[in-house]
């Protein structure tokens, strides 16, 4: 699909989409846009509905009751760590889960075309969790993979960004200095595998 006018774009999500921690410019959904422009793509700076310790239940009440746009040409969403943090129930993640995707899809001018889903970061293995325990990777594998299937039942982008934040946790500059959250250079790495997938799924 050609856009011939500045492309919008809407990043939904939680602590990891404002980039908790590191200046906004490091932040994934700005470089994103960087990465974009430097491509020849004309973009508006994205708009950016997140909030840290938001849960999918937080997010969906924050969009009911935003005056957004109309359409957006492109939307991401990553959101489900809090839901996880907190012990809530993969059922109630997954409806919720289904909602939000179907804003998305509805907020999206291209439809399931534009919408893009992304994997859960692996917040276990961070130093925040202390010690890495099985059961709660085993937990995250379970929401991680409602979250591969949701996009895949709706018809959406799926980006498995997990791998890169456990090589994060393996680089001195991968997180910022809470131990919990992610560099600007691990957001990069997101960034150029959104970049890579916009670009295909554009047919550029």
């Amino acid at each position: 699909m050609i856009i011939h006018h500045p492309a919008t774009y809407l990043a939904l999500g939680d602590s990891y989409t404002i980039g908790e921690a590191v200046p906004l410019h490091e932040s994934y959904p700005y470089q994103l846009v960087q990465l974009l422009r430097k491509k020849g793509q004309h973009l508006h700076a994205a708009e950016v509905i997140a909030r840290t310790g938001w849960t999918t239940t937080e997010l969906g009440e924050q969009l009911i009751h935003t005056q957004l746009e109309e359409k957006y040409d492109w939307v991401s969403l990553l959101i489900g760590v809090n839901n996880h943090y907190r012990g809530m129930a993969v059922k109630e993640f997954s409806e919720d889960l289904h909602f939000l995707v179907n804003k998305s899809i509805h907020l999206c001018r291209q439809e399931q075309k534009g919408v893009w889903l992304l994997s859960i970061p692996d917040w276990t293995v961070t130093p925040f969790a202390a010690q890495p325990d099985q059961r709660e990777r085993f937990a995250l594998s379970e929401f991680n993979q409602v979250v591969k299937n949701t996009a895949s039942s709706m018809g959406v982008n799926y980006l498995d960004i997990t791998p890169s934040t456990l090589q994060a946790v393996k680089d001195p500059e991968g997180l910022c200095s809470d131990g919990l959250h992610y560099s600007g250079k691990t957001y990069g790495v997101w960034a150029g595998l959104m970049e890579k997938g916009w670009l295909s799924v554009a047919g550029l």
